[in-house]
């Protein structure tokens, strides 16, 4: 890690400063290990990330890499904070931080970018994906934007599902969400895109445990053993691969959104990545063609921006498994490559106000002569 923050350093050096986001593996980088790298040989550079569910690398869809983003300070304005306990506590000081960062970009006497509605404004989250508190904290960070767009995704640990890791000018910590205010003159889009339709099936909730996002019964009968049977598929043959490739959705202000599934518990139960309760109406949706409706999304964008630079993107790990389950693996990641998309595999996607599972969220820069 010791090379990994030096060549950083000097990059940053060579760019008159910045800030870096920071995407990375716990399987290959021990967080702590990063953060004292980083201390130690680029004390002054601003820096906020997290563990992810795998990488976007400019090589396109990878594992086991850890990554850096550097926004260059003659482009980008940049204020961050930490906020920890997310998952015991209220979020009144998540709204209140956000205030705070607004009031920074502004700087002290007003000057500066403009974080209010209009500016050339937006914001990023990082939040523990096994916190169960994404939701809250989505809401409570846009509550303070006003329009200032969001977007986001949740850490992951490279499917274990025990602990991860976010990382903010070389402290870690767990339990915690990290929010980036950015302001700059470049042209940028945030969207989302997934590929799913639902179906006339239908799967409600009728027994859950919603503080720890279990699902015990569908339709007043074991929950594997019902969704199980809405799939064509028998409950000892479920897989997180069954559940990225048979999602379910629910209806939400005219849209559907997906919530998805994360494993079945001994007990027959199914444990969720999003908000579940008692009495929700879930549709088992079917997908629809990946390559296509993520090529159209990049289309739309590019012709939107007159061409794109680069896109920070967020992407459900539940997309990867379904890639890889219906081999157009590759052709995703090279569709990544050529649109320039860095980012993470996550273990959930936050878009302005929601929480969101199986999509592909983004910013996207136009060309850097756009802005000038």
């Amino acid at each position: 890690m010791d090379a990994f923050a030096r060549a950083l350093a000097q990059e940053a050096e060579a760019a008159g400063g910045g800030f870096a986001l920071l995407f990375f593996s716990q399987s290959l980088v021990d967080a702590e290990v990063l953060a004292a790298a980083l201390r130690a040989h680029a004390p002054a550079l601003a820096h906020a990330g997290c563990s992810t569910a795998g990488e976007i690398t400019p090589r396109g869809l990878e594992d086991g890499h850890v990554l850096a983003l550097l926004f260059p300070s003659a482009a980008f304005t940049v204020a961050s904070a930490m906020v920890e306990g997310i998952s015991s506590s209220g979020m009144d000081r998540i709204t209140t931080e956000v205030e705070a960062l607004r009031r920074r970009l502004r700087g002290p006497a007003g000057n500066g970018a403009d974080a209010g509605p209009g500016g050339n404004v937006f914001a990023l989250c990082f939040i523990d994906g096994l916190s169960y508190a994404e939701e809250a904290v989505t809401s409570a960070i846009h509550w303070g934007l006003d329009d200032i767009p969001l977007i986001g995704g949740s850490a992951g640990d490279d499917l274990k599902f025990e602990t991860t890791r976010l990382i903010r000018d070389g402290r870690v910590t767990t339990d915690s969400a990290i929010i980036v205010l950015v302001a700059t003159p470049i042209p940028f889009h945030v969207f989302k895109t997934d590929n799913f339709v639902p179906t006339g099936e239908k799967l409600v909730v009728t027994a859950s445990d919603p503080e720890r996002r279990i699902v015990r019964e569908f339709n007043a009968g074991v929950a594997a053993q019902e969704y199980a049977a809405s799939v064509g598929m028998t409950p000892h043959t479920l897989t997180p691969m069954s559940f990225a490739s048979h999602p379910v959705v629910v209806k939400v202000g005219g849209e559907y959104y997906c919530r998805s599934i994360q494993k079945v518990n001994p007990d027959g139960s199914l444990s969720f990545f999003c908000a579940i309760d008692d009495g929700v109406v879930l549709s088992i949706a079917q997908p629809k063609g990946m390559v296509e409706s993520t090529r159209a999304a990049l289309r739309e964008v590019e012709a939107r921006l007159d061409g794109i630079d680069l896109i920070l993107g967020f992407d459900c790990v539940l997309r990867r498994l379904d890639a890889r389950n219906r081999q157009v693996f590759r052709d995703i990641s090279e569709l990544y490559r050529a649109n320039r998309v860095i980012g993470f595999g996550t273990y959930g996607e936050q878009y302005r106000s929601m929480h969101l599972n199986q999509t592909f969220t983004g910013i996207a820069f136009g060309q850097r002569q756009a802005a000038e």
